[in-house]
């Protein structure tokens, strides 16, 4: 079985925010979408235990999802996460499972990762340069986060890719050491622009930068190009020793007319689109009144239904 909703588009892919809370204070957050807690409350808020999250999972493959991504917040926070990873990691029908961390905890947590059955890792790093790195996250140590790029590339996530958002004025004089880096320590790098979600539109008006330049240098060192067509028509460009994937979220219409997620808040609500709160099912409140499988499957199909793009083609 495979969903689609109203627009023809599959459901393939289930990202899972399994906490609001975070060691960082990144001034680009989006935290998915949801609407932000204060900080020192988030760690009352709300989550889904790892046996609610793993059901979850379980019922949304078993209609036809393949790919589960665990978000956050910062995922690595919760100490049940490698118990959250074994049990999606052993579900019949799944092919993909991974992971959006900061990083800064992940030289310590990589291989334990690995072995409860984690397939590859997405880490947020901004810089290179320690002031800049700090600034952007609001006092994270980048060595630290360097660390765990290297302990998730030596025990076998495959691939690694870097998730770097630009934002002008600031790290945008820094693509070309991150290609480098990337080149140097065999991952991917993955140029992002900044979304409108979850930032006042004063700092979005001074910081947003369109990659249309980037990609304009990055065609003319390409080897080779490819899109991604169930990532919203993501471009990748394969250069001579290193590949980069530049995500346009927004200003691209193919974002919309190709995704293929399906999103769960922090605390346990389905949530159709990332731009949009006004249509989230709850599927966490009947799951702890002890609804059957059927019923939460029920929900599952409604949410997806409710799913249209947020910026439709012409």
């Amino acid at each position: 079985m495979r969903l689609c909703d109203n627009f023809g588009r599959p459901l393939l892919n289930l990202r899972v925010s399994v906490t609001q809370r975070c060691d960082y204070n990144c001034t680009y957050c989006h935290s998915e979408g949801e609407v932000k807690h204060v900080r020192n409350a988030a760690a009352n808020c709300v989550e889904m235990s790892s046996d609610e999250i793993v059901r979850l999972a379980k019922l949304t493959i078993d209609l036809g999802v393949t790919r589960v991504k665990l978000t956050g917040g910062e995922p690595l926070i919760r100490c049940d996460i490698c118990q959250i990873v074994k049990g999606i990691a052993g579900l019949s029908g799944l092919k993909d499972l991974s992971l959006t961390t900061n990083g800064f905890m992940l030289s310590d947590t990589a291989k334990a990762l690995y072995t409860a059955g984690l397939s590859r890792v997405n880490i947020s790093l901004a810089s290179l340069n320690p002031k800049i790195y700090q600034t952007i996250t609001g006092g994270g140590i980048v060595d630290k986060v360097l660390a765990g790029v290297e302990a998730a590339v030596n025990v076998g996530f495959n691939p690694v890719k870097l998730n770097m958002v630009l934002l002008k004025g600031v790290n945008v004089s820094d693509v070309s050491s991150m290609i480098d880096y990337a080149e140097k320590m065999g991952v991917v790098l993955q140029l992002i622009e900044l979304d409108p979600v979850n930032v006042n539109s004063a700092y979005y008006m001074q910081y947003h930068y369109n990659l249309a330049e980037q990609e304009k240098m990055l065609r003319k060192k390409a080897v080779k190009t490819e899109q991604r067509h169930f990532m919203h028509n993501r471009v990748i460009y394969h250069l001579q020793n290193v590949t980069v994937e530049v995500v346009h979220p927004i200003e691209n219409t193919d974002f919309c007319m190709h995704c293929t997620r399906l999103r769960v808040t922090s605390d346990g609500k389905l949530k159709p689109c990332l731009m949009q709160n006004n249509q989230l099912t709850d599927i966490l409140t009947p799951m702890r009144q002890g609804a059957n499988d059927e019923k939460l499957q029920q929900l599952i199909k409604q949410a997806n239904q409710l799913r249209e793009p947020y910026n439709k083609n012409p």
